[in-house]
């Protein structure tokens, strides 16, 4: 019978956060601390001037702020829980959680900017192009703050690698934190409006082209859909555990290339930004053990955890 040392030196964690969770969590506190300062100014600033422009924006911040918070409530949750028995796998796609759900709150935007943008190109109202391009000059450069903060988020990951039999190695995985993606998006997204703005108030200014704003906001709409809707797809994927053929092909290739074993069932699925978890199943000869394919996939750094059944 096995002593308590030994049934502790195969234990594993099931920890799959990737390596710059903690500080793409910073980055993202950071990001929704500005976007929550340009929201309380513009909204003061409007209620003191009488600005509705001024009022409007600071109310489409706050929907921002309210995308980058849950991000950022994302990472503290997935940390707080990432030792948690509860969950089998660990916490490491509670980001792509996040990330869908801030991609479906993106395409409801978006869809709103067409709505009101269409209505506008057949209605136009007055514009105050002076004030407005200025709101739209200081969210724009608030949004590339924003994106500067969030551009240095990626980073490599540690993954536990365990088969049945509770050997143990290492390996490093690469991969997309789809939570600080959503984060990035939402910021884009908001300076591509700023971008798009600014060109459709010069524009009426200086050109007396008034349509101009409306047709831009079509514009801005359709580009951020698409955006929400390759978020949306990517993110569905993983939190529906879709096999990563890449992966996948590898281990079956490592596996049945040299002649003497063939897998018969292969499960592949993502469980953190960096980390990928298999079960294989693998038919042979009598010499092929799980010792023996265990070290066949040391090469595949995807795998974070490995389950290898012997038939």
């Amino acid at each position: 019978m096995a002593t308590l040392s030994e049934i502790d030196a195969h234990t594993h964690e099931h920890v799959y956060l990737g390596a710059a969770h903690d500080e793409n969590a910073r980055r993202t506190r950071w990001v929704v601390a500005l976007a929550a300062v340009m929201m309380i100014g513009e909204i003061i600033a409007g209620y003191m001037t009488g600005s509705m422009a001024l009022l409007a924006d600071g109310f489409h911040m706050a929907t921002h702020a309210g995308a980058l918070s849950v991000a950022a409530a994302a990472y503290s949750y997935a940390k707080r829980h990432a030792q948690n028995p509860a969950y089998s796998f660990g916490t490491g796609k509670v980001g792509d959680l996040a990330g869908f759900a801030s991609a479906m709150v993106l395409g409801l935007i978006s869809l709103a900017i067409g709505v009101e943008s269409v209505a506008r190109l057949f209605q136009p109202i007055t514009v105050a192009f002076g004030e407005a391009t200025w709101i739209a000059v200081i969210g724009l450069l608030v949004n590339v703050a924003s994106a500067f903060l969030l551009s240095g988020g990626h980073g490599h990951d540690h993954g536990h690698h365990h088969g049945h039999d509770h050997d143990h190695g290492h390996h490093h995985g690469h991969g997309g934190d789809n939570n600080l993606r959503s984060a990035y998006i939402h910021v884009l997204a908001d300076a591509l409006t700023s971008v798009l703005a600014i060109a459709a108030l010069v524009a009426g200014r200086y050109l007396g082209w008034v349509w101009m704003d409306p047709v831009m906001g079509i514009v801005g709409a359709i580009v951020i859909a698409r955006w929400s809707w390759t978020l949306m797809r990517d993110t569905s994927a993983i939190l529906l555990d879709r096999t990563d053929d890449h992966v996948a092909d590898e281990i079956r290739e490592l596996v049945e290339t040299p002649g003497d074993a063939k897998i018969t069932d292969l499960h592949v699925w993502r469980v953190g930004p960096e980390a990928h978890a298999a079960i294989v199943s693998v038919v042979g000869k009598a010499e092929v053990t799980r010792e023996l394919i265990e070290r066949r996939l040391a090469p595949v750094h995807e795998l974070a955890h490995l389950t290898i059944e012997r038939r």
